[in-house]
C-alpha cells in the first residue's frame, strides 16, 4: 500500500493551502482525497454580488511565502487580467473569482485525489491507515482533517426540509421559486444579508413579502476596524492559545457580540437603500418586516403554507409567522468526522471537540510519531479566526513545520499594534 509522509481528507480552503505550501517541498509526498468531483466553495451559495469580507492577500500562501506561484495577484497575472482587476475592485474581490483562483490553484496540483471517499481511519503498526472507496488504502504518519463544516439545521426545521425549507448553503442548488410568495429568512449574520439582498435584486422577481429575523438586537456591522482586526492575526491567535480555556470561551462570546459575526457595512447600506427604493421610489407593493430579538423556536406545516414560531426575547412572547418559504442562516457545526470512529476512544474531546495544540495537532493518545492535525476545527483553542480564510495560510504553515520538524515557513515574524502578551 502506497505510503505519504502526510496525508489530509478533504480539500476546502485550509487544505488546498497546504497542498500549495507542500508542492514545492521535495522531501514530503503528500496526498490529499475528497470525495467531491473537483473544487468547490460553497456552491449552494455563490450569489453573483458575494463578496470577500477580507483582503485578496489572505489566499492560500501571500502571507507566509508571497514568492509562492500560487498567489492570487500571480493567477491574476497569469489570467491577463492584473491591471483591470485592480482598477475595478481594488482592495477586494467577489467570491466567484476567488473561487476561480482556487481552482486554477488546484488544477496545478498533482497530490490531489478527488472522486476519492474515505471510509475509516485507523492505526496499523506505526502508521495511520487510510481507507477509502473501491479498496483502496493508504498509509502515512501525518493525518491531516480537513473535511470542513456542515451546515446546521434547528432540530424542528428537519423534518419539513426540502425546496420550501432549506439551509442558505443549498439556495442556489435547490433555486426555490420566492416571485410572489410569502418568505421568511432566518439569521442575520453575513449570509443572511447575502441571501436578503439576492431576493431583492430582481424588481420583476419580487417575494409578496419578506420578513428577516435576527435573534441580536439589530442588523449588527461586521466590525473591520484596524484594532478589532489583529484579532485575526497570527501574534493574537498564539496568544489566544496560551489563555485559560473558560477565559477563551468568555472572549470569544464578547468578541462575537462586538461585531466579529457581523455583516458588511456595503452590504447593509444596499439592503437598506434597496428597501428604500422599493418603498418609496418604485412602490414596488412588497410587504416586509425586519425583526430583531427574535428567536426561531418552532415550526410547522398546514398544506402547503408553513407556521415559523419566533420568540421575542424583549417582551417574552411568541409570534407565528406564516410562510410559503422558509430560508434558514443559521450557520454551521463541525464535528469529529465519521472516519474517524476508529480511533475516536484515542482522541481528546471536549463536547465533541478536539483538543488542539498550538501547532494544529490533536491530543491523540497513539503511537509515538503518529500525528493528526486540524483545519478549522480549533475556534475553542485559537480564536474566532480559525474557521475563516484570514489564517489560513499561516496556519498551513505551522502544520508543514510541525511535520517537518524544522522552520521550513517563517511563522513568527507578525506583529501588531496591541500588545498581547
Amino acid at each position: 500500500m502506497p505510503d505519504y509522509d502526510l496525508i489530509g481528507i478533504g480539500v476546502g480552503p485550509a487544505n488546498l493551502s497546504l497542498a500549495a505550501q507542500t508542492d514545492p517541498l521535495p522531501e514530503l509526498r503528500t496526498l490529499f482525497l475528497d470525495d467531491k468531483p473537483g473544487f468547490q466553495w460553497h456552491p449552494g451559495l455563490m450569489l453573483p454580488d458575494s463578496q470577500l469580507t477580507v483582503t485578496y492577500f489572505r489566499d492560500l500562501v501571500t502571507l507566509v511565502d508571497p514568492t509562492s506561484k500560487f498567489s492570487f495577484l500571480n493567477f491574476l497575472v497569469q489570467k491577463g487580467r492584473a491591471f483591470r482587476f485592480l482598477e475595478a475592485n481594488g482592495l477586494s474581490c467577489s467570491r466567484r473569482e476567488f473561487e476561480q483562483y482556487y481552482q486554477w490553484a488546484a488544477a496545478q496540483l498533482s497530490s490531489l485525489r478527488w472522486a476519492t471517499r474515505v471510509n475509516s481511519v485507523s492505526v496499523y503498526g506505526d502508521r495511520f491507515q487510510v481507507a477509502c472507496d473501491g479498496g483502496e488504502v493508504h498509509t502515512t504518519r501525518n493525518l491531516v482533517v480537513g473535511s470542513g463544516a456542515e451546515p446546521k439545521l434547528p432540530s424542528f426545521a428537519k423534518p419539513y426540509r426540502g425546496t420550501d425549507v432549506l439551509h442558505s448553503s443549498e439556495l442556489t442548488q435547490v433555486r426555490p421559486e420566492w416571485k410572489g410568495r410569502r418568505v421568511v429568512v432566518v439569521g442575520a449574520g453575513q449570509s443572511g444579508a447575502e441571501v436578503v439582498n439576492h431576493l431583492l435584486a430582481d424588481e420583476h422577481g419580487l417575494p409578496s413579502s419578506l420578513t428577516w429575523t435576527s435573534s441580536k438586537v439589530g442588523f449588527t456591522p461586521l466590525d473591520d476596524s484596524p484594532f478589532t482586526n489583529e484579532w485575526f492575526s497570527s501574534s493574537y491567535a498564539r496568544y489566544f492559545h496560551g489563555l485559560a480555556p473558560a477565559r477563551r470561551a468568555s472572549v470569544i462570546a464578547e468578541q462575537l457580540n462586538a461585531g466579529g459575526d457581523g455583516i458588511t457595512d456595503e452590504l447593509l447600506g444596499s439592503i437598506y437603500r434597496r428597501l428604500y427604493h422599493l418603498d418609496h421610489v418604485t412602490q414596488a407593493g412588497m410587504r416586509h418586516r425586519l425583526l430583531t430579538s427574535r428567536r426561531a423556536v418552532g415550526l410547522e406545516q398546514d398544506g402547503s403554507e408553513y407556521r415559523l414560531t419566533l420568540y421575542d426575547e424583549n417582551h417574552e412572547t411568541a409570534e407565528v409567522v406564516p410562510a410559503d418559504l422558509v430560508i434558514l442562516c443559521t450557520g454551521y457545526h463541525r464535528r469529529s468526522p465519521e472516519y474517524l470512529k476508529p480511533i475516536q476512544s484515542q482522541l481528546e474531546l471536549t463536547d465533541s471537540r478536539f483538543e488542539v495544540n498550538a501547532d494544529y495537532s490533536v491530543k491523540f493518545d497513539g503511537p509515538a510519531g503518529l500525528k493528526i492535525y486540524a483545519q478549522g476545527f480549533s475556534q475553542a483553542g485559537h480564536g474566532i479566526n480559525d474557521s475563516l480564510l484570514s489564517l489560513a495560510a499561516w496556519r498551513s504553515a505551522c502544520i508543514v513545520n510541525s511535520v517537518t520538524g524544522h522552520q521550513t515557513y517563517r511563522t513568527d515574524v507578525d506583529n501588531t499594534t496591541v500588545t498581547w502578551q
